[in-house]
């Protein structure tokens, strides 16, 4: 998985993303992370990347040239056609474990991190493929999205998590919110773990976790719960047992 940020704030993104479990997948060779300066194609002795916008209005636009500059540099680079281009936005599509999962099948993706008041439209409409957002509110910039993001799908990139397993068995699996987790020391200030997690039978810690599972997404986030009861169980039974006759 190639990742390329077109950015105004590029020692932003790489300085967050340069680390732990990221970090490493770069080191080993699992993910590439390259961020452009959309800044180093300003066609202006000042390096102007923004404009007032067009109708009046308050704060500034970004230019669709250095945009566009920047973005057919890195396409004629790699030697893409049309390469999947990411633009964060509060108007995007929310994104889902789902979109992620979705994402991780690219070879490459760019994201397009806009700032001020937003990015000419017509760039958008020229190289955008997707618009996604990451929650309803405003940020200063699309560079934390782009970092949500691209942590979400990498830990989906096969090799990135020391075991693959870890990133089936969590929330929105088979959509459900994860179970709770519990380590040594068996009891600590006088909280036990639950029994059936200290009995050895991989069925019913299994349908511990589920039941749990189930309960937590009922609470929390009834808005998950789309799939039939039946659906649900042999999702995620079925993912079990497959994990397990790995195992052996």
């Amino acid at each position: 998985m190639n990742y390329y940020i077109l950015t105004l704030f590029p020692e932003m993104v790489m300085s967050g993303l340069n680390t732990s479990i990221i970090g490493r997948g770069i080191k080993n060779g699992h993910i590439s992370i390259e961020a452009i300066n959309i800044r180093d194609y300003a066609t202006n002795k000042h390096g102007t990347v923004d404009d007032y916008p067009y109708g009046g209005g308050a704060g500034m636009v970004m230019q669709a040239e250095p945009i566009y500059l920047a973005y057919e540099a890195l396409r004629q680079r790699i030697g893409s056609k049309k390469p999947r281009v990411i633009y964060l936005t509060p108007q995007g599509k929310t994104f889902s474990q789902g979109m992620a999962a979705e994402y991780a099948k690219e070879e490459e993706l760019i994201f397009l991190c806009g700032h001020y008041e937003g990015v000419d439209q017509r760039i958008l409409d020229m190289i955008v493929t997707d618009e996604v957002s990451i929650g309803d509110y405003v940020l200063t910039g699309g560079e934390l999205p782009a970092m949500v993001m691209i942590d979400t799908i990498s830990r989906l990139v096969s090799g990135v998590l020391n075991n693959d397993d870890s990133a089936v068995f969590e929330s929105f699996h088979s959509n459900l919110l994860e179970y709770p987790q519990y380590t040594r020391p068996a009891e600590f200030m006088g909280r036990k773990v639950p029994d059936v997690l200290l009995s050895g039978d991989h069925a019913k810690v299994e349908q511990w976790r589920y039941e749990e599972s189930l309960r937590i997404t009922k609470e929390r986030r009834p808005d998950l719960l789309e799939l039939s009861a039946g659906e649900r169980e042999n999702a995620w039974i079925g993912t079990a047992d497959k994990q397990r006759q790995q195992e052996m």
